[in-house]
């Protein structure tokens, strides 16, 4: 199959490439070049910089499962089912979406997995001339830099996997995790709120107050032209609003306006998590990312289990652990089994791996980066004192000096660095 790839020559004679991954997964790591470069303006004076759609996403023989009607309706299932009709309703679109990208994909779902990019990856270093891969990976990055790690320790050159992935967990203790960590980083943001004067909720109750407007928005969807902001985007748009704190502000002003009635600014932050663009069409990022997360781990393949994961994580994380832990629902309907199960990554004979947690981190709690750097035989961890997602693209000055020092001419970070 053809592997859409993108390169931004070095600023001056390269010394090689610097291969990146955006995330996900199912993120465009052509368009994350388009539109990220500057980031990496540290270290392309003497490195090309490099990405590709792996397989399955962007450019890279797309799995598609549904058109954009379908999606807007899958998106738009109540996540947090509280009557039988709500909870019916979400299997039958679990179990419909994982029907349709079986019938519109076939076997081709098992070669989608991230153990089949990371090879494509090492195919990718050789066409471009490194003898040993540079890479930077980025939350699920750090996943595909890990399972390259784990097949070719030999042949790297510098590795940094920042908002860390811990491949030992399966999907449920992957997911309990993940909801504890967006949980935090929403006590976090809401503390925060009440000391600006454009909080919409009480100082003395935030979080009533976020709960009474989601409890709202549950009973009476707000119309949004031809749309509405119902429970599903209110919660994919609250999510998408706590990856940095750079949108704290707009969080604020979005929620504001939804409790006066206008749901547009929310569900642009809903529209933004699951790339809906403004035309109504979707790229394929739901799509490839349950297809490559359905066949990475293994998932449960009972409802009953997902119902028990859900009470669970209600009790850690109120206001994500029941959305978080049906997210993976689909697996349990999924057509093509795992193709690995999931396992630590040890890498021997890796040169350093510079694997960076930042203690607030939503998406990949901090606990993932400690047991990532602790399962590498040569793990360096380096810690960002912060709320957010990944650490490098924050610009903190202290993990970008760590960071290009380590890329550009090898020189390792103390382990145990610690920056904020």
């Amino acid at each position: 199959m053809h592997v859409a790839l993108i390169r931004k020559p070095a600023a001056g004679h390269p010394r090689g490439s610097l291969i990146v991954n955006p995330g996900g997964p199912g993120a465009s790591g052509v368009d994350y070049v388009r539109g990220s470069a500057g980031t990496f303006a540290g270290v392309t004076p003497d490195f090309d910089l490099v990405s590709f759609d792996p397989r399955g996403v962007g450019r890279s023989k797309p799995v598609r499962c549904e058109s954009s009607a379908q999606l807007d309706a899958y998106v738009g299932v109540d996540p947090t089912p509280d009557t039988a009709a709500e909870h019916a309703a979400m299997v039958r679109s679990s179990r419909e979406f994982a029907a349709a990208c079986y019938q519109r994909n076939g076997q081709y779902l098992e070669h989608v997995g991230t153990i089949d990019a990371a090879r494509d990856m090492d195919v990718l270093r050789a066409a471009v001339g490194d003898r040993k891969l540079t890479f930077y990976g980025g939350s699920y990055g750090t996943y595909l830099g890990a399972k390259y790690a784990q097949l070719f320790p030999h042949r790297i050159r510098a590795m940094v996997l920042d908002g860390a992935l811990d491949p030992r967990q399966p999907t449920a203790a992957e997911n309990r995790v993940q909801a504890i960590g967006f949980e935090t980083d929403l006590r976090d943001f809401l503390a925060n709120c009440v000391h600006t004067s454009s909080c919409p909720f009480p100082s003395s109750d935030a979080e009533g107050g976020l709960d009474r407007l989601a409890a709202q928005i549950d009973a009476h969807p707000l119309s949004v032209g031809s749309r509405h902001l119902g429970p599903g985007e209110f919660f994919e748009g609250l999510a998408f609003g706590l990856y940095s704190t750079t949108y704290w502000s707009a969080l604020r002003q979005a929620l504001a306006s939804a409790q006066k009635g206008d749901g547009r600014l929310l569900l642009s932050f809903s529209d933004y998590l699951t790339d809906r663009h403004a035309d109504g069409s979707y790229s394929n990022l739901i799509e490839s990312n349950l297809a490559i997360n359905c066949i990475d781990r293994p998932s449960p393949r009972q409802v009953s289990a997902y119902d028990a994961s859900a009470r669970a994580f209600a009790r850690l994380a109120p206001h994500f652990g029941v959305p978080i832990a049906y997210g993976s629902l689909p697996c349990a309907f999924w057509h093509v089994p795992p193709v690995e199960q999931a396992h630590a990554v040890h890498a021997k004979g890796a040169p350093p791996i510079v694997v960076i947690g930042t203690t607030r981190d939503p998406a990949t709690p901090y606990v993932w980066a400690k047991a990532l750097a602790s399962q590498l035989a040569s793990g360096v961890l380096v810690t960002f004192d912060s709320d957010g997602h990944t650490a490098y693209e924050h610009g903190n000055s202290c993990i970008v000096s760590a960071v290009n020092a380590y890329l550009n001419r090898l020189v390792v970070p103390k382990d145990g660095l610690r920056c904020g």
